[in-house]
């Protein structure tokens, strides 16, 4: 059965949403990147989101700050965000560059130490980031290390919209890395693929319905248990990924040694423990630079204090 045809609202968001990826991609990286820190960071604070989500969120999690040093913060998640999102199109530029070096591109610490000696072909593995700086160069340094590697995501709504940044993304590695929606479809699918010797991804910071309970910034949050589900049965290494931004179209790759692996014999006990051994992590990730982090979903459930 064929997908229903695109509503005329779609159709004129992916029209604009494609002349954005025009105009961006006619810029050098650095260009760009600045360009689209510049134009959200001056729109996004004044959207409804910064101020009922951004703003209540960082209140519940960071009581300390005043509101001068939230609005800061939010003006720079802005920022980062816009960033983020023009540095998609030009993906392809952004390579492993010499520490220090001015040009576009990220430093990677930790991958030979930490990451090299636990993998084999054919052997599964986890990684896992945040939505910090620019989250999109994981599954780009792995596809450039050789890695089979794949990621889940959640897709847009407009499904226009979402065929072109697959395609940007299908475009800027050096190598295939498979894409699976969020969803039960495209958990079995990811399973499969991790259970075969393949690599996934996991975007551990959202919000979910479903999940488990577990604290992050001391407040129950409902997190996605897939990670732990897969690493525990699977026994793979699981590796934290830190990206920090050093500025437009510049990042730094930290990889950090993999997640010892809870084995209590209680399945739920230990997929509770490395949950909340990753909800750590981010969240020392988060306070070490929280204008990098989106603070503009809703993490906690309502009415939490």
């Amino acid at each position: 059965m064929s997908a229903p045809a695109p509503s005329l609202a779609h159709r004129a968001e992916a029209k604009l949403v494609r002349g954005l990826i025009r105009l961006l991609s006619m810029l050098p990286p650095t260009a760009a990147s600045r360009l689209g820190g510049a134009v959200a960071g001056f729109i996004g604070p004044f959207l409804p989101v910064t101020r009922k989500v951004g703003d209540a969120n960082l209140r519940l999690a960071m009581p300390e700050l005043s509101a001068a040093a939230r609005k800061a913060i939010l003006r720079q998640v802005w920022r980062n965000l816009g960033q983020t999102i023009a540095e998609l199109v030009c993906l392809r530029a952004l390579r492993e560059v010499p520490e220090g070096s001015p040009k576009p591109g990220y430093t990677l610490d930790g991958w030979d130490e930490h990451v090299a000696p636990h993998l084999a072909p054919g052997r599964p593995a986890l990684f896992f980031t945040g939505h910090i700086a620019n989250w999109e160069v994981m599954p780009l340094i792995a596809a450039t290390k050789g890695v089979d590697f794949g990621f889940m995501y959640r897709a847009p709504s407009n499904r226009l919209v979402d065929e072109m940044l697959g395609q940007l993304r299908r475009d800027g590695y050096d190598s295939p890395v498979q894409m699976f929606a969020k969803g039960a479809a495209g958990a079995r699918a990811a399973y499969a693929h991790v259970r075969n010797g393949g690599a996934l991804g996991f975007l551990v910071d959202q919000k979910l319905d479903t999940g488990l309970a577990v604290p992050f910034f001391g407040k129950p949050a409902m997190t996605m248990d897939a990670l732990a589900s897969f690493g525990l049965r699977l026994r793979c290494p699981v590796f934290p990924i830190h990206v920090k931004r050093l500025g437009p179209a510049r990042l730094h790759v930290a990889c950090e040694p993999p997640v010892a692996l809870p084995d209590s014999g209680d399945r739920q006990a230990d997929a509770l423990a490395l949950t909340a051994e990753v909800n750590r992590i981010v969240e020392g990730w988060v306070r070490e630079a929280p204008g990098d982090w989106l603070w503009l979903h809703r993490r906690w459930p309502k009415g939490t204090a």
